[in-house]
């Protein structure tokens, strides 16, 4: 069975250090740590097909709620096609 994030894309400068499928919530994604440009952070990352209905603030305070969220963590939110990624737990390098 082909796992539904096996598309998802990753930017040309973008080092994914780790990655695992997970449950969040009830919701299927695709967790990531990576660095970019001398910036490390976490991604989880969402198939739009399965929150059709949430917001991005629903998403954010998702994240928000999770015990691998740092306090006063940003977010940030991109959409692509097929994916919504959830961004957070920045640091610079």
């Amino acid at each position: 069975m082909i796992s539904k994030f096996a598309n998802v894309p990753v930017d040309q400068d973008t080092t994914i250090i780790a990655q695992c499928e997970s449950k969040f919530d009830c919701y299927p994604v695709l967790y990531q740590k990576w660095i970019w440009d001398g910036i490390a952070a976490e991604s989880i990352i969402f198939a739009n097909e399965d929150i059709p209905d949430l917001t991005d603030e629903e998403l954010e305070n998702e994240v928000k709620s999770s015990p691998i969220f740092r306090e006063k963590s940003q977010i940030t939110i991109k959409k692509t096609d097929g994916f919504t990624f959830v961004n957070f737990n920045f640091d610079v390098l």
